[in-house]
This record gives C-alpha cells, sequence and structure tokens, in this order.
C-alpha cells in the first residue's frame, strides 16, 4: 500500500514552479498522476503513483510524502484528514482502574487519538468525503475489545475529562481568579484536597494570566481530576513541573485509576514519569504529519525499552536509526579542561525572595545540568551569570559573552522562521557547522517557510534552541529546553547541545527537570534547594555522582538500573531497593 501526503503547512505553491508535477514520469506520459487543486497545490493519485520519489525530491519545501505501508493497516485505518491529508491507523483500548501510557514522536497523531476517544471527533474511517458517522464505526469496531467502549462513547454514556497539552494557552480561554476556575469544575471536597495535594493554595485569589507555566500545569491538572468522569485524559501532565511535582501528580494520577476504577489515558514523553505512571503502554509510530500507528500494547518496560532501542521486534519495524544508551557508572569526577568563569558566594535578594549560591567554577567544554524545585532560584542564578541580574553580593569572574534561551518561548517575531534566522545569525546561518550540527540534528529546515506565530510549542521550542547554540558565546544557559519536545527530540537536543560544546569548546547551564535529559546532556550538576518562592540555595558544580546524590536525597527518591539497558528506574518508595541505596548513599549510579 502506497500513501501520498501533502503537508499544507509546507507547501507554498505561489512560491515554487510546482516542480512536483513537472518532473513526475507519469505526468510526462499523458497522465494526470498530479494535478493542480485547491489554492493551486497538488493532488497525488495514490493510484497512480508509482512510487519512483521524485516528487518528494524536487520539492523545494519538502512538503511530499510518499510512503509505502503494509496492506494490512488499509483495514486499520481510523481516520483520515481529506485527500492526501495525514492518516492514523488503529486506537488504543481503555481499561477501567489502569493508567495506559501513549508514547511517540509529536505530530503522529496521539492529540487526534485522545480526540477521538473523548468523543471530540467521530473517526470517518478514511471517507473523508463524506459526513463520519458512528453506526459505520460501531460496525468496524463490532466484535473487537473496544466495541463496548466506543458503543457507550456514541450514545453519550461515557463522561470525559481532559486535560490539554498546551497549558499556557489557559488564559485565552479562562479569566477570572483561579478559585472561580477550579470551583466550576467539580466538587467542593475534591477541589478542596486537590488543591492541598497540588499546593495551589497561594494561587487561589491570582487571576490565571498572572499563573506561570508550573503553576498553570497544576491547576489544569487540578480542573481535569475535579470532574465527575469516567474516562479521564492527561496530555502531557509533567511539563512546567519540577521532578517533585512530577511525581506527586503522577501519584494522583494513579490514585485516580486504582482507588476509583476509572479509565485514564496519559500522553507522556519523560520516559521516567511515564515508567513510574503507567502499568501499560501503546506505542505509536509513523511519519509526522503523513500518518501514525497505534501498536499493541506492552507492559511498560518492556515498552519504554523497546522505544529507547528504535526497534519493535514482534512487529518487524525499525522507527529510529540510533538506540538510546545510558551509563550505570557515573563519567569521570574531574573536569580537565581550562577554566571560563568562576563566581563568588553570591546573594541575591528581592522583596519576597532571597538566594544564595556557593563559589564554583565552570570549565571550556563543560555541560553543567541544573536542577532543583521550581521557584527556588535557578533561572535568577542563570540570569545573574549573563549578566542580566546584578548580584546584591559577589561577584561573577571573567566577562564572558553569554547567549540565553529563557524558560518561557513567545514567537513575538513578525515573519517566516527563515527570515528570523536571517535576522538574528546573518551569515553563520550558512555556515557548514550550523547546518550539519543544529539544523539538521535539531529537525529545523522543515520550518523555514512557517510564520513564527503559526509554530507550535515544540516547534518553537526546537527553533529557541537552535538560535540560542547559532549565537556566537562563550556560554550557553539554556532554560528548560525539554519542555514540548517529545522523547526522541530530548534525546537528540541533548546530544545536539554536548556536541556543539565539545566541538566549539564552550560551556553551557541546562535548567531542566527531565532527569534522563540531563543523564545525557551533563558532565556535572549544580543543586538548587530551600523554600519555594521564600529563599534558594545553590551549590556546585558537582560530578555527576555527588551532584546526582545530594539531589535525589532532598527529593528522598531512589533510581534503580533496568537489567537491560541501563536506563534509571525510579524506585518504589520504601521498597527494598530503595533502602538499600539509601543506606549506601548511592540514589542514582549503581555501578562502580
Amino acid at each position: 500500500m502506497r500513501i501520498a501526503v501533502l503537508l499544507r503547512d509546507r507547501c507554498q505553491p505561489k512560491k515554487c514552479a510546482h516542480e512536483c508535477i513537472k518532473y513526475c514520469p507519469r505526468v510526462r506520459m499523458g497522465e494526470e498522476t498530479i494535478v493542480v487543486g485547491e489554492k493551486g497545490r497538488p493532488i497525488i493519485s495514490e493510484t497512480l503513483c508509482a512510487g519512483c520519489g521524485i516528487c518528494v525530491h524536487k520539492c523545494p519545501f519538502e512538503a511530499i510524502k510518499i510512503i509505502n505501508l503494509p496492506e494490512e493497516l488499509e483495514t486499520d485505518k481510523v481516520h483520515q484528514y481529506g485527500k492526501n491529508g495525514f492518516r492514523l491507523y488503529r486506537l488504543p483500548t481503555p481499561r477501567a482502574g489502569e493508567v495506559i501510557g501513549i508514547l511517540g514522536p509529536n505530530g503522529i497523531g496521539k492529540t487526534t487519538t485522545i480526540s477521538i476517544l473523548a468523543g471530540l471527533e467521530i473517526p470517518n474511517l478514511g471517507e473523508y468525503d463524506s459526513k463520519p458517522s458512528w453506526d459505520k464505526v460501531l460496525s468496524k469496531f463490532s466484535g473487537t475489545e473496544l466495541y463496548n467502549y466506543l458503543e457507550k462513547l456514541s450514545k453519550g454514556q461515557i463522561k470525559t475529562s481532559l486535560k490539554p497539552q498546551y497549558v499556557d494557552k489557559l488564559p485565552k480561554v479562562h479569566k477570572g481568579k483561579v478559585q472561580d476556575l477550579l470551583e466550576k469544575s467539580g466538587q467542593p471536597d475534591k477541589i478542596k484536597e486537590l488543591i492541598t495535594d497540588l499546593e495551589l493554595e497561594k494561587t487561589l485569589e491570582r487571576n490565571i494570566d498572572e499563573l506561570s507555566g508550573g503553576e498553570l500545569q497544576r491547576v489544569a491538572i487540578a480542573a481535569a481530576i475535579a470532574k465527575d468522569a469516567d474516562i479521564y485524559f492527561f496530555d502531557e501532565p509533567s511539563s512546567y513541573l519540577d521532578i517533585y511535582q512530577r511525581l506527586k501528580v503522577a501519584k494522583i494520577i494513579q490514585k485516580l485509576s486504582e482507588g476509583t476504577g476509572k479509565m485514564v489515558i496519559v500522553i507522556e514523553h519523560d520516559l521516567a514519569v511515564l515508567d513510574f505512571l503507567a502499568s501499560t503502554v501503546h506505542l505509536m509510530y509513523g511519519s509526522e504529519g503523513a500518518y501514525g500507528v497505534v501498536v499493541q500494547p506492552r507492559p511498560v518496560r518492556n515498552a519504554i525499552n523497546t522505544y529507547l532501542s528504535g526497534f519493535m521486534k514482534e512487529e518487524n519495524i525499525r522507527f529510529r536509526d540510533w538506540q538510546i544508551t545510558f551509563e550505570s557508572h557515573p563519567p569521570r569526577e574531574e573536569w580537565e579542561s581550562e577554566e571560563l568563569i568562576s563566581f563568588d558566594a553570591l546573594e541575591k535578594k528581592f522583596e519576597k525572595f532571597h538566594l544564595r549560591t556557593a563559589p564554583g567554577i565552570v570549565h571550556k567544554g563543560e555541560t553543567v545540568g541544573v536542577v532543583g524545585p521550581n521557584g527556588i532560584g535557578k533561572t535568577t542564578f542563570v540570569k545573574m551569570l549573563a549578566g542580566v541580574l546584578e548580584p546584591t553580593k559577589g561577584k561573577v569572574h571573567a566577562k564572558v559573552k553569554v547567549s540565553y534561551k529563557p524558560q518561557y518561548i513567545k514567537p513575538e517575531f513578525e515573519g517566516t522562521v527563515k527570515e528570523l534566522f536571517y535576522t538574528k545569525l546573518g551569515e553563520r546561518f550558512e555556515h557548514p557547522f550550523f547546518k550539519s550540527e543544529i539544523e539538521r540534528p535539531l529537525g529545523i529546515k522543515t520550518l523555514y517557510e512557517k510564520d513564527v506565530n503559526t509554530l507550535s510549542g515544540g516547534e518553537l521550542q526546537r527553533v529557541s534552541i537552535s538560535l540560542a547554540l547559532s549565537s556566537e558565546a562563550d556560554m550557553y544557559l539554556i532554560d528548560e529546553p525539554s519542555a514540548y519536545l517529545d522523547s526522541n527530540q530530548r534525546m537528540e537536543a541533548a546530544k545536539t547541545v554536548r556536541r556543539v560544546m565539545e566541538k566549539r569548546g564552550r560551556s553551557a547551564l541546562i535548567v531542566d527537570h527531565d532527569m534522563y535529559f540531563i543523564d545525557l546532556v551533563s558532565d556535572s550538576i549544580m543543586v538548587f534547594h530551600g523554600e519555594p518562592a521564600v529563599f534558594g540555595v545553590g551549590e556546585g558544580p558537582f560530578d555527576m555522582r555527588e551532584g546526582m546524590n545530594k539531589f535525589l536525597k532532598e527529593v528522598g527518591i531512589t533510581f534503580r538500573r533496568d537489567t537491560d539497558t541501563n536506563r534509571p528506574r525510579i524506585n518504589k518508595l520504601g521498597s527494598v531497593k530503595d533502602r538499600e541505596q539509601k543506606e549506601s548513599g548511592e540514589y542514582y549510579y549503581t555501578g562502580s
């Protein structure tokens, strides 16, 4: 089976010469394999297409994908967005009393899957020219495990609750105070319990548009759980949350399914959190914007290990060319390169917050991971090093040029992504180093013709990371780069940061809460602790072993190592392994 997909957000018919039509061999033979359709965009006949791929390579905007798929998938088609549009194959099956995870790259239909299961969209089974019908859907799924669920959904007998992906858009939808929003969401007793569990007391009298990303996320989660529903959907619930909050939210979601027998489906890219949270996971594979396939459920450990390997043995599908690996022992303890910057014991006093940091040194080529709770002063420290904020006490030694990617990014440029890069980088935009080491691994080229204001959260994040790494600087301060990136993109971003620092002899400070990302990107660790929004204390940089032990001792959790992949897995609190590692003082690295 061959599918032809036109990526409409990339197609620019006014800026091209219709190379796809001009060079198509079948068109040259007189067949109407590709014709001009609506708004000058090409329409490709999948029946007539020979699959030569010439149109794919000739399109200057990489807007066409011709993909060969197994014939058996044709009968599994669930939804298609128009001719030459994205198509989704298969659906996950919700189960009472169980947290089901969905894991896969961005742009392959995870959110579409949730929309269908939440009853927000009726699947058209690929018949995009006719109005979708529940009768046809039920006929197709008759005799399957999913039939009973879909039948009840079609009759309005299933109540659903959805926590959306992009919580930073909430202020545009809801106005007023947090307390008013929560009171509209559910029962008073339930809301009161959630306010305590999610530590929302200080946000209740504030307007929604005054909240930080982490506060918005917790409010959105509370509002979703407060609803009386049969099934709960959480689309990326860990974004903007620190490791403390991620584990707390994971436990609350687990309690929701275990204590009440409710159905729960979670899309999550933080693999450590997904491993801790879900019991069963559906992997998804596909091609961004072209198609997505939901595979049969696997136990969570097996699913994540398969995902890291890049190969699904049972399906004989390779969805990544490289395997993601972890070390059970820490990297070298001493950093031997030349010193780049040093800083005294620093203090910064605000009206309601006080930050103190111990003296430290960052070396050339070193990537320092910065960990700790939200609201503890990590970004304030980064801004002091960048010269954006002046310390109240202490000095930062050595004047270094700094490139800074902030925590919260907004599309404030009027124009396309390509115009943004030309404006910011000038001649560096055409440099071979940028093309090979930043543009290609971060997948920026396909975004060039898009308007900056139309970028998704993940696309905007990749653009921001690319701009920060491409700037001429001695030190790169990158705040929460993993937000809105899928697991593949997070690993690729971590590799890119390390490679750029090592090849250019520069240094980086990376603030993030994804433990896998921090593990892959860091040479050393800075640890922040204290009381959020009151005072913070920063220490380090430490070598990875000492830093991880200090940080996780504060959090109160330990990680064991998976026997097959060496990836870190969170131990159950109070388990034999948890107690043993705490007694030995090894909270993260278990190798010698």
